[in-house]
């Protein structure tokens, strides 16, 4: 993430991959402030043994598209909702990137951050067949929890 302000939103994603059994590394890295930071990190996540990486930032959210410029693996970017523009600034900062730098990028806040763990260990389970399998039994209960009919208020 971006800053320590967006540990609000991407704690979504770290407790979705907890509960899924899968271990996330979790760093603050500025594409603005800690420019060093990003590029050891990016340059070198795949040889630190890293598949795929979920970067969340707001307003000008460059770190998703900085982070795939520098890494092949996959990138899943996490638009945090900003105070002056409500995260459309996020959202557009990811998902403009020019063809050829791909993020994947998903929902703005709470919803984007559980979705993008939710992508990130269906990408791991294509070669994984137990995490494929707690991902199946997560999606059932999601499904079996929604009821059939709506509750009467009484």
């Amino acid at each position: 993430m971006g800053s320590q302000s967006d540990w609000s939103t991407m704690r979504h994603a770290s407790e979705t991959l907890e509960a899924l059994g899968v271990e996330a590394d979790v760093r603050i890295v500025s594409a603005h402030r800690t420019p060093e930071r990003l590029v050891a990190f990016a340059t070198g996540a795949r040889e630190a043994g890293f598949k795929v990486v979920i970067a969340g930032a707001g307003g000008a959210a460059h770190l998703p598209g900085m982070t795939a410029a520098m890494t092949p693996l996959p990138v899943l970017g996490v638009p945090i909702e900003s105070k002056a523009l409500s995260g459309v600034d996020s959202l557009y900062s990811i998902v403009q990137m020019p063809g050829g730098v791909p993020v994947g990028t998903l929902a703005i806040g709470k919803a984007g951050a559980i979705n993008a763990a939710l992508l990130a260990v269906s990408i791991l389970a294509l070669n994984d067949g137990k995490l494929a399998a707690r991902l199946d039994a997560w999606r059932a209960k999601q499904t079996g929890a929604v009821a059939e009919r709506p509750k009467k208020d009484d």
